[in-house]
């Protein structure tokens, strides 16, 4: 049996004494995770340290906490919930109705994909705040074409960060833009939140949640595709109640509109 280590900076494991298989010390980043940080650390200076490999500040734990809130149900109409939701009513498997939720929610249209075009632009304006306004607004119309021909994801439709469908901002978006900048460590939340108006009136489009949650990762330190990932977890625990609710339902209790399907297999008279 080969001895030779698991390459990874993340995790460090120490096996039992007679059980190589068993672990007997695990530490993440150099911390011992069931012997001090089990039962004192909260569950987003976990997820942090994981993602960015030292724990948050204060400041950016209230941060992520408050945000996973925010998050955590973008409830039943939003596509990802809705894809877990017919899943459940469908009697798929655990697995499969999270799966669903998170390929339908990993899109550039109000998914996690959207949140990492977002960050991309807050990487690419640089830090010096006196230049954002104008880079920012450069950036979210250039953000709008063609990706690269080599490129997986489709044409880019819409500024990131904005709603495609909105007329005025959500009331839930303002509502989670000013209570997560009061919060924030950075100062991009701040600054979106001072000039949201004027982005809003350049794209024609009401800021979105995903623009609010893109901003927030940032201010935490996270890479867009280390935010990109954080998002699609952070929305999970609204698609898996609201699938877990439709599993125990009949088909017909679905609460969107049926389809008026012309040969109903429930309707069908069999001869």
């Amino acid at each position: 049996m080969s001895t030779a280590p698991i390459r990874t900076r993340i995790w460090q494991e120490e096996p039992e004494p007679d059980n190589a298989f068993a672990t007997r010390r695990a530490r993440c980043h150099g911390f011992d995770v069931y012997g001090e940080m089990l039962g004192h650390a909260r569950w987003a200076e976990m997820v942090y340290l994981l993602l960015c490999g030292q724990p948050p500040s204060p400041a950016q734990t209230d941060l992520l906490d408050a945000l996973a809130v925010a998050l955590a149900n973008p409830g039943p109409r939003d596509p990802s919930v809705h894809a877990a939701m017919a899943g459940g009513i469908g009697g798929s498997l655990a697995a499969a109705n999270l799966m669903a939720a998170l390929a339908v929610g990993a899109g550039q249209c109000g998914g996690s994909r959207e949140v990492f075009l977002v960050q991309g632009i807050w990487q690419s304006v640089g830090d010096a705040a006196s230049d954002w306004l104008p880079r920012w607004l450069m950036a979210l119309t250039s953000a709008v074409g063609p990706t690269q021909p080599d490129d997986v994801w489709p044409d880019v439709e819409h500024p990131p960060g904005f709603d495609p469908h909105g007329i005025r901002t959500a009331t839930t978006v303002l509502q989670t833009l000013d209570c997560l900048s009061a919060l924030s460590p950075g100062p991009r939340l701040p600054w979106l939140q001072r000039h949201r108006g004027t982005l809003e009136q350049h794209t024609g489009l009401p800021l979105s949640m995903m623009g609010v949650a893109a901003t927030a990762l940032a201010d935490l330190g996270m890479t867009p595709a280390q935010g990109e990932m954080l998002h699609l977890l952070m929305r999970l625990p609204g698609a898996a109640a609201h699938a877990l609710e439709q599993s125990e339902r009949h088909y017909r209790e679905f609460p969107f509109p049926p389809l008026d399907l012309q040969d109903d297999p429930d309707t069908r008279i069999c001869s």
